[in-house]
Order: structure tokens, then sequence, then C-alpha cells
């Protein structure tokens, strides 16, 4: 069976020349999933009703490689996936046959340039912290002050309030709260043990 995939970033953008160039390779339209969503959005849905249908001996063709992966790192995913299920992909543009010899060379390359993308991203992420460190500055997300946690505490012994409304008053999580309480309970308990 003959499928195609088709996508445009936006609304306002026309699917009408990528549909035009799948119905000539012999794609039947019923048959070509569309969508119309970025890229970068890892959940397309049309891309994922496709990936349900298809079949080991199954062809699937594509205006061109961008129109599918939000990266080389998903485009090389989502060609093992095809790959996996015994599906040949043919990316019409670049006139590449992913079940040729040469289209598995350059699925190959793409793999390693995928990963010397994550690797770069890994090593750029460590120095960045590395530098951060250096300058006093640890990351994550500032303290919560210790007198909005008082605040927090104080309301919640008083009992006329519930988690969510304290947490809402207070401009906190309820997990925040909860640890703030799990804190003092355990301060009392070694204050406990300090004067026996």
């Amino acid at each position: 069976m003959l499928y195609g995939y088709a996508r445009v970033s936006t609304e306002g953008q026309c699917l009408d020349r990528q549909i035009d160039q799948l119905t000539a390779v012999g794609v039947e339209r019923e048959n070509i999933y569309c969508e119309k969503m970025t890229g970068t959005k890892s959940n397309r849905p049309r891309l994922r009703a496709l990936l349900g249908v298809i079949e080991s001996g199954d062809i699937v063709y594509i205006e061109s490689l961008n129109r599918l992966g939000r990266s080389s790192a998903d485009l090389i995913s989502l060609m093992q996936t095809f790959s996996d299920e015994g599906v040949t992909l043919i990316s019409l543009k670049e006139q590449l046959d992913f079940s040729s010899a040469a289209g598995k060379m350059i699925a190959q390359f793409l793999a390693v340039l995928a990963e010397f993308e994550r690797a770069t991203i890994v090593e750029r992420v460590k120095e960045g912290v590395a530098a951060a460190r250096a300058r006093g500055r640890i990351g994550g997300r500032p303290a919560t002050p210790q007198k909005t946690l008082d605040k927090a505490l104080q309301m919640y012994d008083m009992h006329n309030l519930t988690v969510t409304e304290i947490c809402r008053a207070c401009g906190i999580s309820r997990p925040t709260l909860y640890k703030a309480l799990r804190e003092r309970e355990n301060k009392n308990d070694l204050d406990e043990m300090d004067n026996q």
C-alpha cells in the first residue's frame, strides 16, 4: 500500500503543492495524512495515525525530509520506526529511497550527526552549569523565602483553610508546603531529642 504524509507549519499555509506531488507518484488522496502543525511539536496526531496503519511492505512518501522530522534526532527515530515495521520511506525532494543502499548509508550518516548533536548539547549544558557555579550561581528555582514559609505554616496551624487555599494565598506549591511541614516536624523531633 502507498501512503503519504504532508505537513505545513501554520493554518495559513497550503498543503496543495505537497498533495499534488504525492498523488503524482501514485498515492491515493485518502491515503495522504495531512497535518497543519509546527514540526517542533512532538504530538502530531495525523503522523501518529499514519504510524498506526502502516504494515510491512508498505511505502510512505514524503515531499521532503523536513516535513517529517522536528530535528535530526527525531527524523532518525521515525526512519528507524519505518525500518523496524518493514516500511519503505521515500523522500521526493531529496530523491531518497531509504530501503536502497544509498538511502541506508545516508540514514546511518544522519544517525551519526544526530548522536553528535545530542553529545554537543550535553557538553554545552555541562559547560554552562560549570561556568554558572564558578560565578556562585547554583541553578534551579530560587528558594522560597522563609518569611513566606512561616506565613504558610501559621495558616496551616489555624486549621480553617484548605491546603490549596493556603498555597494560593502564599504563592507556593503543595509540595513546597508539605516539605516545609516535614522539615518543621523533623526539627521538632531533633529538639525533643536534645532536651531529653
